[in-house]
Formats: C-alpha cells, structure tokens, sequence
C-alpha cells in the first residue's frame, strides 16, 4: 500500500501551493483541477494510482483552496498558472511528470506542453480538447459573437458580478448546481438573467457524489471566494495575446483525450466532430481519444473507468 494522503505547502513561483501528495516512489503523476473544483476532485484517482506505483501530487492551483490567491488579476495567465506547475516539479526534484487535466486544468495542462514538453513523460487530458490559437479574433470577442452576453464566459468577464450572483445563494448551492449538470446545452443564461440562476437545482445526489464530498467542496470556496477561480476567465483574451509566438504550434508529448457523451456542448459545439476527425489530429499528432458515456466532471462520476484509462496510457510509457 502506498500510505495516506499527505497535505503540505510547497513554495513556489512566489507563492505559497497546497498539495495533496500520497506514494513516494515511483513515477510522478500530477492531477491538475478544474473549475470549480480543488484537489479534492482527484480523490478517488488518487489512492488507486498510489497503490499502482505512481508518486502522485494533486495540488490547488493558484487561486483556489489553500493555495495563494493574488489579488492582481493580472497575475492569473497562462505563462503565471504553468510557471507554478514549473516550480513545483522542481520543488518535489522531478525532470519530468506524467500529467492528468480537467476542464481548465486541461487547458493547463496543454499550455504546459506548448512550453515545456521536456518536463512531461505522456499527459492524459480530460474534457477539454486543444483547439489551435485563431489567427485574428479573440475568445472572449468570439464568443460574444457566436453566443451573446448571456454566455458563462462573457458574463463571467465583469469583475464581481458573478461573485454577486453566487453570494445570493448559498456555497453548497453553486456547487450542487455546477457538479451537477447533466444536461449537454450550452451554458447561455436568459436576458437579464445571471448564470447561476438559470441553472437547475439537482434535486437528489449521484451516486459518484455524497452531500458530504459536496460540503468539502462548498466550505473551501465559502472561506476564498471565486474571485482566483474566476480571474481565469478574465485572463483569456490576455493568453491569446501572450500566445502568438506560438501560433500554429502542435502538441508533440503523447496524448490521451477523454470526453464524455454528454459533456457540455459536446454536439452542440461540434466537439464530437473535431476529436473523432482529422482536426484534432492535425494539431495534435498521434493523439488517442476515447469517448465514454458521462458528462463533464468525468473522473468523478465515472472515477474507475477514468484511473483505469490513465493507467493504461501511462504503462507504456513506464
């Protein structure tokens, strides 16, 4: 057995990492989250990749948890977020990480590739496709375009209004409504509407998520906030400036996507055309994509088919 799970700080990058850590020996594999999620969404990867060999790291990324929020917004880029990754590698005496991302943890996790494939062994990503940087026309514009304001992301852009909107209800609410989507349409909210509103409250819980793991979740965000969470949001239309001398760059570290059937606008946004295509393939040579039944918090709801996924890409690589 590889032990329990060990919490500590880790400096790094000038700021102070929270870290769930359990196996010392064996390969690293570092799980990185989304949002709105912590460490704790890798609870059920965690000790089974222990128990299989693997060192494996899960920390807070900045801005969420018990790792460090700075207040500048400016603080929360592509290059700021990767810089942290970075730091920690190094922190932990690591050349090289296999890497698991979800959600914005994906989008992460590419970035890292893009600047750093010489720390990544072979990276799992979950959810979240690589889309190559568009030439002329920012996400957030582009997304106001094909979607209007009513969209999570452009309504997440304003700062504190979705903080407002989230502080009229109760902590354990968001979350419920966020974990819980279950639903494949786009994330528009009505006109005059804020998102958390439109969302529908779940009115029991799955089997892959107890009212108890829910409040594990609820409390951490009750204490920090959103606002590190969602500065993530605010910082895309600065990664697309930041990431031109890396227009037309392919993801070259062997790669496995998983998504699920019924992710969010996984039709809609022709997600399933793109990954089973030849577009995805183009800027992500050899890649391996596996499509299973579930929606977009994937390693949760579908916990052993995800570890199992992983541990089989990674092996080959051992």
């Amino acid at each position: 057995m590889a032990g329990e799970v060990i919490h500590r700080m880790v400096r790094t990058n000038g700021i102070q990492m929270h870290i769930a850590e359990q196996g010392k020996e064996g390969p690293l594999i570092l799980l990185i989250h989304g949002f709105p999620e912590l460490w704790y969404s890798w609870r059920k990867q965690i000790p089974e990749l222990a128990n299989h060999g693997y060192h494996v790291v899960a920390p807070d990324l900045r801005g969420y948890g018990d790792t460090d929020s700075p207040a500048d917004p400016d603080s929360y880029t592509c290059f700021h977020i990767v810089g942290d990754l970075i730091g920690l590698l190094d922190a932990l005496g690591e050349q090289k990480a296999f890497v698991v991302g979800h959600d914005w943890g994906a989008l992460i996790a590419w970035y890292l590739c893009l600047f750093r494939p010489d720390r990544v062994r072979a990276l799992v990503n979950l959810s979240v496709p690589f889309y190559p940087r568009p030439a002329t026309v920012k996400p957030v514009e582009n997304f106001r375009q094909h979607f209007g304001e009513g969209f999570y992301v452009c309504q997440f852009q304003e700062p504190g209004r979705t903080e407002r909107s989230f502080a009229r209800h109760d902590c354990s609410l968001v979350m419920k409504k966020f974990l819980l989507i279950n639903k494949p349409d786009l994330l528009i909210a009505p006109p005059g509407m804020d998102l958390i509103d439109s969302l529908e409250t779940p009115p029991s819980f799955p089997e892959w998520l107890t009212e108890e793991e829910l409040h594990y979740f609820a409390d951490k965000f009750r204490k920090t906030g959103f606002t590190g969470a969602l500065n993530y949001y605010r910082s895309m239309d600065r990664n697309w400036e930041l990431m031109a001398p890396w227009q037309g760059a392919k993801i070259l570290v062997p790669t496995k996507l998983i998504v699920g059937d019924k992710d969010i606008g996984f039709d809609l946004y022709k997600i399933r055309d793109y990954v089973t295509g030849e577009g995805i393939r183009n800027a992500v040579p050899g890649i391996e994509t596996v499509i299973i039944d579930g929606h977009h918090f994937i390693q949760q709801e579908k916990a052993q088919r995800v570890t199992e996924e992983i541990l089989s890409f990674f092996g080959s690589f051992v």
